[in-house]
Order: C-alpha cells, then structure tokens, then sequence
C-alpha cells in the first residue's frame, strides 16, 4: 500500500511557480495496478520518482509497508562507464540479491549479445530501455511503478515484457503510466487521474479513463 498525505510538489523556474501536485491525498491499495492518467506536463512521472524517493518532495509525506521498484524501464541511474553487466552485479548488491542469478536473468532477458559487456555509454537508448527492464524485472517488488513499457524494444520484445509484466502482477501491484488506453485498460483494475495539481482516485480503471477523457476535451 502506497499513501500520499498533504503530497505538494512545487517547482520555481525563472522566479515562476508552478504547483504541479497541490495538497494531494490518496492511497493505492496493495495487490492492484492502478492507472495514472493525466495530460503532458501534468506530473504523472516527477509523482512517480517521488513515489520511488528519486526526486523529493515540497511538503506532505509518502508512506509505503512494501517495497517500491524504481521507475520501471529508467535507464538514466546507470553508470555510463561501467558495462551492463557491471551495473546489474550493482543493482544486485543494493537490493541484496544474488549478483550472478540477477546478471544470467538480464542477460537473457535483455537480448543484447556482446554489448552486455560493454560500457553503457556505447549503447542505444533502446539497448539501455531493455537492459532497464531486465534489471526491473530481475527484481521483485511489492508495488512495480511503470513508465511507458510499451516503448521498450521492438513487437517480439514488447510480448515477452508484456507477459513478464503480468506474471509479477500475479504477487504485487503497480502504478502504471502509458499513452496506451487499451493497456491501461488490459493491465490495470483501478486508476488515478491528475489534473491542475489534484489527483482523484477511482475504483475502476474505466471511470478514470472516462474522467482523463473529459479532462482533455475541455481542454
């Protein structure tokens, strides 16, 4: 279970203000995959690296009684100079997991041949999209905060993280954010929506894209 209590997030730019999450109360139940939903610029991946403690927060707090992934698919916490092997056996040491079981599932995972040994700063931004998921994957976690994963490699990829992704879905839950409304409707069962700094939670995932459509109309 995720909870966000008096959740503001307010950034100044050019002595501008922008509240981009005003005051935000809201909880996101255990064991369910909750769509958050919300037009460009509306704050739906700076709640969800709050929500993984890698961007802080104005005031308010979060509370969690699980363990929270890393923004699934992120690749830009990797060290450039070290290969991809080299930053999964780092990964595995921080989560505490076995370094050489976590390296032989993304390597496999991954399908990237050679360049598992070659530092990152050679690779692709979809050869470091998939190591980021292998890793994500590699890991289990309680609640899995998902950033456009349908962007991840190509069709024959897509499907294995697809199935990947439903099978932890078994065990944890999520907080899913995709462009993609048939996903969203296929991989969540509620949903949240973000809107001018509110964020309003639902039940089912289809009243919440019904809301976000609304949203965008009259907008």
């Amino acid at each position: 279970m995720i909870v966000l209590k008096n959740l503001t997030k307010i950034y100044r730019l050019r002595g501008q203000r922008k509240i981009v999450m005003d005051c935000i109360n809201a909880v996101f139940p255990s064991n369910m995959s909750v769509a958050l939903l919300g037009r460009n610029g509306a704050g739906k991946s700076t709640l969800l690296k709050m929500i993984a403690g890698t961007a802080d927060v104005t005031s308010g707090e979060i509370l969690s009684d699980g363990q929270i992934s890393f923004p699934v698919g992120f690749a830009g916490s990797f060290h450039p100079d070290l290969t991809g092997a080299q930053n999964t056996r780092f990964v595995a040491r921080i989560y505490g997991v076995d370094t050489e079981s976590l390296s032989d599932y993304v390597q496999d995972f991954a399908e990237l041949g050679s360049h598992f040994h070659l530092p990152i700063r050679s690779y692709s931004s979809g050869m470091r999209s998939r190591l980021a998921f292998g890793v994500s994957m590699g890991l289990k976690f309680d609640t899995y905060l998902i950033d456009e994963i349908t962007a991840v490699g190509d069709a024959a990829f897509k499907h294995k993280s697809r199935a990947v992704f439903l099978d932890r879905m078994e065990t944890s839950g999520s907080v899913f954010v995709s462009h993609s409304i048939g996903m969203l409707r296929e991989m969540c069962q509620a949903g949240a929506v973000l809107e001018n700094g509110k964020l309003h939670y639902f039940d089912d995932v289809n009243d919440a894209i019904e809301c976000h459509s609304q949203n965008m109309n009259i907008g």
